[in-house]
């Protein structure tokens, strides 16, 4: 089922790109035109263009993967800078190179894990190196709802998700699709998801 539910999240998001490009274009010849400047002009092409990077992000956390597919350095880190423009959250991915597709829906969902704990913004820094993948944040405002967490440190999803909440329900299994092992440790101010 989760492998079909990936694969819903794939074509919605596939399906709601092109149509998002077509009105980046359209804005892209209607500036070329000069027919239009100002600041309502502004704010559609800030929203498509916030529209569409979030998008992708949301098609690499929740889309479907399989083992030979990669996400290329450039890519990822155009969609992290791209998805933060302008808000209180920041990723920092110190991942050289490309990366696995499968490693990075987990990262990414534990990322999103994270920025739950996070409601007045920081940096996320999601890395890898020879012991595996981390994401992690240390904010002295760290807010980390027990009914969220405690499942989530045990490899389990919480009974009870909302809409908002539910990569923390797809991150155990997708670790495990890409036979990764999570581990969750925190203190009063910081936390970090392994894998």
């Amino acid at each position: 089922m989760t492998n079909l539910n990936a694969l819903i999240a794939s074509r919605i998001c596939h399906d709601l790109i092109n149509p998002l490009g077509a009105i980046g274009n359209g804005i892209e010849l209607i500036e070329m035109a000069g027919a239009a400047a100002g600041p309502e002009m502004e704010l559609v092409t800030g929203s498509v263009e916030n529209a569409t990077s979030k998008l992708k992000f949301l098609r690499l956390a929740f889309g479907a993967a399989s083992a030979d597919q990669v996400v290329g350095h450039r890519e990822i880190t155009s969609i992290l800078a791209q998805v933060t423009q302008g808000s209180r959250l920041n990723y920092i991915w110190n991942v050289q190179g490309d990366a696995p597709r499968l490693e990075v829906r987990v990262a990414l969902l534990a990322a999103m894990c994270v920025e739950t704990a996070l409601p007045l913004g920081g940096d996320i820094d999601i890395g890898h190196d020879a012991q595996g993948w981390s994401v992690q944040a240390r904010h002295d405002r760290l807010n980390l709802d027990p009914a969220l967490w405690v499942p989530l440190s045990k490899g389990s999803c919480p009974p009870e998700l909302s809409a908002a909440q539910v990569h923390f329900g797809l991150l155990p299994d997708m670790a495990a699709a890409a036979a990764r092992q999570l581990s969750m440790t925190h203190g009063a101010d910081w936390v970090i998801i392994s894998f």
